[in-house]
């Protein structure tokens, strides 16, 4: 059942339009006593689910009870990021999802599916997992809240990946990233239905049917206007995510007539401070850059790889290599084997030898960035060659040479229209 769908690429919602669509579909749900929000974390902040969430509580009192953010992997959010983020919410309902510990599961997708969907890329059970805040919290509404974009793992982001994935367990979170890194990023990235999506689909159907999930779905781009909402979407099935997933692709999806010879992409320090998430710069332009192509990636919060411990800790031993070395050490090393999630991202990161990676991070050495397979340059010098503030986002010229500049990837995904599969 669709509450609400309203969305254009020119469209620009004001703050006001959003509040009332938030307010109408809560009155069509009738009274609820008890209600839980599952936004993402604050390195989704342009996704304006905050401002959603605020909405929510103006709306329920305090009947939104606990505000739980869809961490997977990543750190909890500081008490800094919420204000910002969720101005007004009670810092007091917050709650931090573990996603090692803190999850029951629900249910396995069967080997036999996986395989089907996959085209044989992996042939094994997914344990499905969510936090058990949503089993045993006594919950008659559960707001998962997010933006539809393009991602490397899921082919457009949202929708039941924020159960699933944002407050779901290890097992599940590995496995599904590991699809679809075999499955192939390229035939995944920008398309709504896709090996990954279906084996969550399968489990929304089969395991969590009778929870009373209702998802807000926002879509997000920059334009002349700025960077506005284009879209709202509310609702309770795959309609709602469908209609968003349609509007991204024609806000967020950057289709070049040329391949890109040399690329720059800046990472806000606020929102990217490990590779786990700035290699959203990799993956996300990938299928833009020429062969023999650069890429340069200026990052002034950079401090680590993972955003867990032990992720980090497997990413410095192994690196980012190529996909063939890495499916090697997942059938020789029981460490990545188990860390499946790791492995995905690992291929993520790599180029396949196509173009080169240069990293300029602000807290991070020459060995340290060398020692997994990147190339390192100097941020202050490269932030002088490439001043963020003097570019515009796209086709520049510095000194004579040529450049794509990119000031968040997160926002899209680019590629050149005869690499796209």
């Amino acid at each position: 059942m669709l509450l609400y769908g309203q969305g254009a690429p020119t469209k620009s919602f004001g703050c006001d339009e959003i509040k009332q669509a938030l307010f109408d579909a809560f009155d069509r749900l009738g009274t609820r006593r008890k209600v839980l929000a599952i936004p993402p974390d604050f390195t989704r902040f342009h996704s304006r689910a905050g401002e959603l969430t605020a909405y929510a509580r103006e709306y329920y009192g305090e009947r939104l009870t606990d505000v739980l953010p869809a961490l997977g992997t990543h750190f909890r959010m500081t008490g800094a990021e919420i204000a910002k983020m969720f101005p007004g919410v009670p810092d007091s309902i917050f709650r931090v999802h573990n996603w090692r510990e803190d999850v029951v599961t629900v249910g396995v997708v069967p080997g036999e599916y996986v395989k089907e969907v996959s085209e044989g890329a992996v042939d094994y059970s997914v344990p499905m997992q969510v936090n058990r805040m949503l089993l045993e919290g006594g919950y008659d509404l559960i707001l998962s809240l997010g933006q539809v974009v393009p991602h490397e793992v899921i082919g457009m982001a949202n929708y039941n990946k924020n159960v699933f994935v944002g407050v779901g367990g290890s097992e599940c979170i590995n496995k599904s990233h590991f699809i679809g890194a075999a499955y192939g990023m390229e035939r995944i990235m920008g398309r709504a239905s896709n090996p990954v999506r279906k084996v969550l689909n399968y489990a929304s159907e089969n395991f969590i049917g009778d929870m009373p999930l209702i998802y807000l779905q926002t879509v997000i781009s920059e334009g002349e206007d700025g960077l506005q909402m284009r879209g709202l979407y509310i609702g309770d099935d795959f309609e709602c995510f469908e209609k968003a997933a349609a509007l991204s692709l024609e806000t967020n999806f950057r289709m070049t007539d040329r391949e890109m010879k040399k690329v720059v992409v800046y990472l806000d320090p606020e929102e990217f401070r490990s590779t786990w998430l700035g290699n959203k710069s990799i993956y996300r332009t990938r299928m833009a850059i020429a062969d023999g192509g650069e890429l340069v990636v200026l990052a002034p919060g950079l401090r680590q790889f993972g955003e867990d411990p032990v992720n980090d800790a497997l990413i410095r031993k192994y690196g980012y290599v190529h996909t063939p070395q890495v499916l090697r050490y997942v059938g020789e090393n029981g460490d990545l084997r188990d860390s499946l999630g790791v492995a995905a991202h690992l291929i993520h990161g790599t180029s396949e030898g196509r173009f080169r990676i240069t990293y300029c991070p602000g807290h991070l050495t020459r060995e340290e960035i060398e020692g997994v397979g990147f190339g390192y340059a100097d941020l202050d010098e490269m932030m002088k060659r490439y001043d963020p503030k003097k570019l515009k986002d796209g086709w520049n010229t510095v000194d004579g040479e040529e450049i794509y500049f990119i000031s968040n990837p997160a926002l899209g995904l680019w590629a050149y229209r005869d690499r796209f599969l």
